[in-house]
């Protein structure tokens, strides 16, 4: 579908399973005044990615599988009922990710759903994710220890045992779909940017060699995959949007504007009021979940560190200064394993002397699980924060403790093992003593460990599904893996410090100073990937990003991030710079325990480290805080 001298618009539908539904829907209706090439959509985490594979297993082996909830993603059904027909009317495309672990199971569904209303819609799908079977066959033969890119640790001393394994695939699959004839085309385990890389390759008919392209495409991926966020959502100045025209009441989705040359335009929905695009919020998204300078893909490797935005006009904004490199020969695997059972319970605290008062309950709780304790794998107390001094209100003076367990077997954390020991504990119990009466955590619920290592390409069958065509010759299409790769060092390029070759006194160079939070002139970001969280610091001004990078080394991360023992954090951190973003990225080795599915944090996605490293203070030159704070 090569379309000379116009670009493709690719709209970004969803960001995950827990989106609002109706964007796929309202991108179709709205086409004859705004339209759109392909819609895009992500339903696609870490943590459904592992819950999925529990449910793909129970459902082959258990001879109840029927009540099993389905392997793919429900909630993608819902959104798509209500778009099909100005699909099939307007001839938009549509690729998703929501096949999870069982595409061929939400391939049947959607085909039942299009024959119904006797619609004439092509629906492909990309499999070859799966892959158990080769991780163990190399692993048999020696051919690779399949290191844990987080930890280093092999996978023989993993003390779980594998269920399931999925492998990132490319966007290529996607386009060859497309250049067939799908209306519809569904994935498994793509890479979270693959579905607009293929949509554009298809598009403007791209060579696998036009890395430069490629790399532009991929990160306008990852500029719209997670829908509002570029908009305007998990942004640190949405207080900008409460009384703009812009508004936080409905917050718009996104639209990526890609050249046949990769020229790139981020757009959101013309109707929409809600949101903004412009440069603060394309930042925001783009120091999301990258783990370094080298963001890699199983089609290119973007280069980021020359990154920068301009703002086209209003909520238009070009992505300038990518760099590109071949892809590497491996792609991410996640290996998913049953790591046991976790049951929670809370109680809430108010008023004077918080602190000793956690302490007398748990030094209470850990005496009466002593005959369960050498069951236990974890148990974790956590106090949810400080209370008001002289609050205005009982609520703002009370603060919930969290008290989580772990174990490898369900009875060992069956009611009878925590949930009332914890709960019996209320006649002797601190002042005030009350727990949540609505105990459904503190019943046992499976947890899933996510190991992630890296595969040779070369050994994927990346395959695409054409179950329209009229011969099986010409259903199943080989995508073969990319001819031109190279491989990059382990290690990301880090520096503990900026380098400036003349540092600056940070107690002196910038004039006076006022000691508080770092949030009130620096905006943040923060995800998780695997078990490591990632934070990317940014300022609005030229003259205040040569302040951050002074001021933000590896030292001082480690002093803000702190520790339950008021001493520096001791986890590893990379560290790196993006001057066209005026931005500090920080990496957080093994920050999520063991990820987001077995994590005991309350942030399990590492979305709120951001948020309280702009809490701590620092001395903040004054001269920056009279122009406004954040």
């Amino acid at each position: 579908m090569h379309q000379s001298g116009r670009p493709i618009r690719i709209a970004g539908a969803s960001g995950s399973a827990s989106d609002r539904r109706h964007a796929i829907a309202e991108f179709a209706r709205r086409y004859p005044t705004d339209p759109v090439d392909v819609i895009s959509a992500d339903f696609m985490s870490e943590f459904n990615m592992a819950t999925a594979a529990g449910r793909r297993v129970d459902g082959q082996t258990s001879a109840t599988s029927a009540r099993i909830a389905p392997a793919y993603e429900v909630s993608f059904l819902q959104a798509l009922e209500p778009a099909l027909d100005n699909l099939a009317k307007y001839g938009i495309k549509l690729v998703v990710n929501a096949g999870v672990a069982d595409t061929k199971g939400l391939h049947n569904v959607v085909l039942k759903m299009v024959e119904a209303r006797r619609l004439d819609l092509k629906i492909a799908l990309i499999c070859g994710d799966e892959v158990l079977p080769a991780v163990r066959n190399s692993l048999v033969q020696g051919k690779s220890d399949f290191r844990n890119v987080h930890t280093g640790e092999r996978l023989i001393d993993w003390p779980f045992e594998p269920i399931y394994a999925q492998c990132y695939l490319g966007g290529l699959g996607i386009a060859a779909a497309l250049a067939e004839g799908a209306d519809i085309v569904l994935c498994g385990r793509v890479s979270d940017a693959s579905p607009v890389i293929g949509a554009a390759y298809w598009y403007h008919g791209w060579q696998r060699h036009e890395f430069d392209r490629l790399a532009n495409a991929f990160v306008a991926g990852h500029l719209i995959e997670c829908s509002n966020y570029v908009c305007g959502g998990n942004f640190t100045g949405f207080k900008e949007l409460e009384h703009s025209n812009a508004s936080w009441t409905d917050i718009g989705y996104p639209i990526a504007e890609i050249s046949a040359e990769g020229d790139v335009v981020i757009t959101k929905q013309a109707h929409a009021t809600g949101g903004a695009v412009t440069i603060e919020t394309c930042t925001s998204q783009l120091l999301y979940e990258i783990q370094g300078p080298w963001y890699f893909n199983s089609d290119v490797t973007a280069i980021l560190d020359g990154v920068f935005f301009e703002q086209r006009g209003v909520n238009r904004v070009a992505v300038h200064g990518v760099q590109s490199g071949p892809p590497p020969p491996t792609t991410k695997v996640g290996i998913t394993a049953r790591g046991g059972y976790q049951a929670e319970a809370w109680w809430f605290l108010t008023g004077l002397d918080v602190e000793a008062k956690a302490r007398m309950l748990e030094a209470q709780i850990r005496h009466l699980l002593a005959p369960s304790m050498k069951r236990l794998t974890s148990l974790q107390f956590h106090l949810m924060g400080s209370p008001l001094p002289d609050a205005a209100d009982q609520n703002r003076a009370t603060v919930p403790l969290r008290i989580v367990a772990q174990a490898r077997e369900a009875e060992d954390l069956a009611p009878t093992r925590f949930l009332k020991p914890v709960t019996d504990n209320i006649m002797q119990g601190y002042p005030g003593a009350t727990f949540h009466l609505d105990l459904r955590q503190g019943y046992p619920r499976p947890i899933f460990e996510y190991y992630v290592t890296l595969l040779p390409q070369t050994v994927v069958q990346h395959r695409v599904h054409l179950p329209w065509k009229p011969t099986v010759q010409r259903q199943v299409l080989d995508i073969p893996p990319p001819p031109i790769t190279e491989a990059y060092p382990v290690q990301q390029p880090t520096q503990e410090t900026t380098d400036l070759d003349e540092p600056i006194d940070l107690a002196t160079g910038f004039g006076p100073t006022v000691h508080g939070p770092l949030g009130w002139i620096v905006h943040a970001r923060s995800g998780d990937k695997g078990s490591d969280a990632n934070c990317g610091f940014w300022v609005r001004h030229k003259d205040e990003y040569l302040w951050l990078r002074s001021l933000l080394s590896v030292d001082t991360m480690r002093e803000l991030l702190g520790s339950p023992d008021g001493q520096p954090a001791s986890i590893k951190i990379d560290r790196f710079e993006l001057p066209g973003l005026r931005a500090v990225h920080f990496l957080f080795k093994d920050f999520l325990d063991r990820g987001v599915g077995a994590t005991t944090t309350v942030d399990f996605l590492g979305k709120n480290v951001a948020e309280y490293l702009r809490s701590r203070h620092v001395d903040l030159p004054s001269r920056f805080l009279n122009r406004g704070k954040l």
